[in-house]
């Protein structure tokens, strides 16, 4: 599919190094009811850690040298290169890591090198109270959308859902031409650019225009969030939702928990990324598509709808500030989705 299709404005990738001068930044009408932390400059400090998953110090090299080369200062976690089975280090390990990061004054944003699993296990154990005082960006999704959920219910500080360390090309000058806008989508949302992100039009697609605070990530981690101290609150929201390797079966449960739990009732709008959805096995066909399943939990509500948007477990997964005010619009001509 046609890159433009997705994207309208970005810098040019031309270049692997382009200087932050001349940068276009806007002035956001992001909600008071979210913290928006300092957007970063050259010579800021990233922090890497891995909360989740294991992963390799090889494995992150690439991203360390591409977050260098935008002019930032990166410090690697100590949880990178450890490892407790699928996790990358024990429980008290990961945490330790990802409290110094948050206590780290020097720090002004973290990314989380990849996800899999394991952040709902440190959680509850982490201390927020300098971080509430003085927020900085976090950077991840998949499994890293329990933070995502965890800031907006708790503290009301914005985050940024994209792509992780792990996704980085390993050859800047073979990568291709999506995989280059979207790792230079994370710089944009870090240092303050306007997003402007276009889909293409969709029969399914419910037209109209929406403004509102950004919520939302991979759906199954939002609904097993549900009834915890880090439940998503989408009411009055714009509510994004992704996920891999699910049967249409377990989706459509998992959407009816978000419909009978309310969180479909009152949005502003409502946007559906990349679903990769795992064949039915033989005799056990579930008979509707993703859109069937979408369509029949919010028939009676009359929000804009847009499917098909780049963001997921899939090589088009663009950067996006939850907890920032965003303008959804969904017509015949796609949908487009404005911080």
């Amino acid at each position: 599919m046609n890159r433009k299709h997705f994207l309208s404005s970005f810098l040019a990738a031309a270049t692997v190094l382009p200087a932050f001068k001349g940068l276009a930044k806007s002035v956001e009408s992001e909600s008071s009811s979210f913290k928006i932390p300092p957007y970063l400059k050259q010579g800021d400090t990233i922090g890497i850690t891995s909360p989740a998953g294991y992963v390799t110090l090889d494995e992150i090299q690439p991203s360390v040298l591409q977050m260098q080369s935008w002019g930032f200062n990166i410090k690697i976690g100590d949880s990178i290169g450890k490892r407790d089975f699928t996790y990358g280090g024990t429980d008290e390990e990961r945490l330790n890591d990802f409290q110094k990061m948050l206590d780290d004054p020097n720090i002004k944003a973290i990314m989380c090198a990849r996800g899999g699993y394991g952040f709902v296990r440190i959680i509850d154990k982490l201390d927020f109270s300098s971080f509430k005082k003085n927020p900085k960006w976090i950077i991840g999704f998949s499994d890293i959308t329990v933070l995502h959920c965890h800031l907006a219910k708790n503290y009301g500080i914005a985050s940024i859902h994209s792509k992780m360390c792990n996704s980085f090309p390993d050859d800047w000058a073979k990568a291709e031409p999506i995989q280059i806008d979207t790792i230079l989508s994370i710089r944009n949302a870090l240092s303050g650019a306007q997003t402007n992100y276009n889909a293409p039009a969709n029969l399914n697609n419910r037209t109209g225009k929406a403004e509102g605070i950004l919520v939302g990530g991979n759906l199954s981690i939002i609904e097993t969030l549900a009834g915890s101290d880090s439940d998503l609150d989408t009411k009055g929201k714009i509510l994004f939702i992704e996920d891999t390797g699910e049967y249409l079966y377990s989706i459509d449960r998992m959407l009816w928990n978000l419909k009978r739990s309310n969180k479909l009732k009152n949005l502003k709008g409502l946007i559906i990324g990349g679903f990769k959805v795992k064949p039915d096995d033989a005799g056990e066909e579930f008979g509707k598509t993703i859109y069937d399943i979408v369509l029949e939990k919010v028939k009676e509500y009359s929000y804009p709808i847009a499917f098909d948007f780049p963001v997921g477990h899939q090589k088009n997964n663009f950067a996006l500030k939850c907890g920032a005010n965003h303008v959804l619009t969904v017509n015949e001509s796609g949908s487009t989705l404005q911080s």
